[in-house]
């Protein structure tokens, strides 16, 4: 009570504000209208507009004030940081609020890795509202770190810090009532929770039956068609533009004012030096508005559309009784954040935080590192027929194509790249119980030449993932990875040219993003002059992704190469 008076002394003029933010340009993502007018914010939150009394004055110089942006579903291990170093990088660039699926930790470390980042995130300007990983593994059978099951998720239902079941990518077993899916489905319908998708080119009676089943979002579509039907079947959109996966500008022609409040912007997968380069949901905004997308509809998008489906009502909006999260811009179109504000409180300024951010203890998730000894010729690949099935990469994409390829074959039966221009060998090698379990296979449209590249970022288990043009370097790879306790690691001519070590987890680096931002920069220029990658190709994410056996058409995993499609292992010989 004594709280609420306060607040009602505030809001009535009374006693002055916490603060007054002068001659600003109030972008209303309610009415769609832009007013100029001074804005009062008293204990984190808004009180109203006008003059009135404050202990502090700011004056936005005739800039523009919109509403804190809303990442709708990203994983911070994607961009390679601690929850602290992503809320680094990230309140710079206008995010107050990210929607977060860890089940990238979760499927190394299980739910003490879902404890850690709960605990990380405590404290934190930047408000991080975790989903629960439904798919930990992503599918029966697979070799991740860790299982959790329905029960394994419910402690966590009542954490304030907790939104909602996490992206329900095992499509199949909801499809075929798998028990342990509907378990997890009912858990999060009683407890009111959001349901995330991740349902790419699903379509007809079995979206209808995903959609039935509480699952309200999908951040998979890459089609406008993908677009309208999943908007038809009452579903929202979440328009991905991450370092790997960009589809907003190929969905974006399906937005239009009858179905813009079923649409958002999320992330999604994007690397440090990605975000500290572009920038995060800003980015969102300025390639929407650039494309021809009013830039009032487009801060919806990033504002108001993402609270209000994830029952976020206190945010995404100027208004009085909302959370006082405000992003001072130049302009609509660069949208150049001047100053950052999260609960009232002056977050970040010139592209800095104001004060240092708290951090947790790693521990937790140190030493993911457990691999058995490697056989020997570990890279050998036989194909009697001679005709083999190639993972074909596709640009800017997650999707990949299983393309048909005669092989040229060694005196030994081993699959010789020599003799095979443009094909790499790619093997999936587990990492987290040391079972010796590895895949060998071939891989096209990547453009590597004169190495290898090693990660221990493979979604969703995150087993070890090495390509290369000779298995030499692949070896030097994969034993430098396990060396630095995971991470990226480039290698040529049996020499280790750059690495960044992920230590938490084999997942993410302790040091700050200036830190990981630069390290990153160098793998990639090597990337582009030394191994000569495609331009259309993120070198590291893509082959992160190439591991992940969900999303279509033809991937690799330590248990053998797996048809997303026939969602079933093949052979890599296709004469077999």
């Amino acid at each position: 009570m004594e709280d609420q008076e306060r607040f009602f002394a505030m809001a009535s003029g009374r006693i002055p504000a916490d603060l007054r933010i002068d001659n600003a340009r109030v972008v209303d993502v309610f009415g769609g209208s832009i007013f100029r007018e001074s804005v009062r914010v008293g204990m984190g939150r808004i009180l109203g507009f006008g003059m009135q009394n404050a202990h502090k004055v700011v004056d936005a110089g005739g800039r523009y004030l919109l509403p804190g942006l809303i990442d709708a579903h990203v994983h911070i291990e994607s961009s390679m940081l601690s929850p602290w170093g992503f809320a680094g990088l990230v309140l710079p660039s206008g995010t107050t609020t990210v929607i977060a699926d860890p089940h990238e930790i979760a499927n190394v470390r299980g739910a003490a890795g879902l404890r850690f980042m709960l605990d990380a995130a405590r404290g934190l300007p930047l408000d991080i509202r975790f989903m629960l990983p439904s798919c930990v593994p992503c599918l029966r059978g697979e070799d991740a770190g860790a299982v959790l099951e329905a029960p394994d998720l419910e402690p966590f239902v009542n954490d304030p810090h907790v939104g909602g079941l996490a992206e329900m990518m095992n499509v199949p077993g909801l499809l075929m009532g798998d028990r342990d899916v509907l378990a997890k489905l009912d858990l999060a319908g009683k407890a009111g929770m959001v349901i995330d998708g991740h349902a790419p080119m699903l379509s007809g009676r079995q979206l209808e039956l995903y959609a039935a089943m509480g699952v309200s979002t999908d951040h998979e579509c890459t089609t406008t068609d993908e677009l309208l039907e999943k908007v038809r079947c009452g579903m929202y959109v979440l328009i991905r533009e991450g370092s790997a996966a960009r589809n907003l500008l190929p969905l974006l022609p399906a937005v239009e004012p009858e179905n813009l409040r079923r649409c958002l912007f999320c992330t999604d997968d994007r690397h440090a030096a990605d975000i500290m380069e572009h920038g995060h949901v800003v980015n969102n905004l300025r390639l929407a508005v650039d494309a021809g997308l009013d830039p009032v509809s487009a801060v919806r998008m990033a504002t108001l559309n993402a609270a209000e489906c994830y029952g976020l009502r206190d945010r995404g909006a100027i208004a009085p009784g909302r959370r006082a999260d405000l992003v001072l811009v130049s302009d609509l179109r660069s949208f150049s954040v001047q100053k950052c504000w999260a609960q009232g409180e002056l977050a970040a300024e010139e592209g800095r935080v104001c004060k240092p951010l708290e951090k947790c203890d790693p521990s937790p998730l140190l030493g993911s590192m457990h691999m058995a000894p490697l056989p020997a010729s570990p890279f050998y690949l036989r194909i009697p027929s001679g005709r083999a099935r190639v993972i074909g990469l596709r640009p800017h994409a997650l999707l990949t194509d299983c393309c048909l390829r005669d092989v040229q074959r060694g005196p030994d039966g081993n699959v010789d790249l020599a003799l095979n221009p443009g094909l790499l060998k790619i093997a999936a090698i587990e990492r987290h119980r040391a079972t010796g379990r590895m895949a060998v296979g071939l891989l096209e449209g990547y453009g590597l030449q004169g190495g290898a590249i090693a990660t221990t970022i493979a979604h969703d288990s995150h087993n070890l993932v090495v390509a290369g043009d000779n298995e030499d370097d692949m070896l030097a790879a994969v034993h430098e990875a396990e060396r630095i306790g995971g991470g990226i690691v480039m290698v040529a001519g049996g020499r280790t040219l750059c690495e960044l070590p992920l230590p938490l987890g084999g997942l993410m680096s302790d040091r700050e993003p200036e830190f990981v931002s630069a390290r990153l920069k160098e793998l990639f220029a090597l990337a582009a002059s030394h191994y000569r990658i495609r331009e259309d190709v993120d070198a590291f994410m893509t082959l992160s992704f190439l591991a992940l056996p969900v999303i279509p058409s033809l991937k690799i995993t330590d248990r053998g190469l797996f048809d997303a499609e026939a969602f079933t292992f093949v052979d890599v010989d296709a004469g077999a």
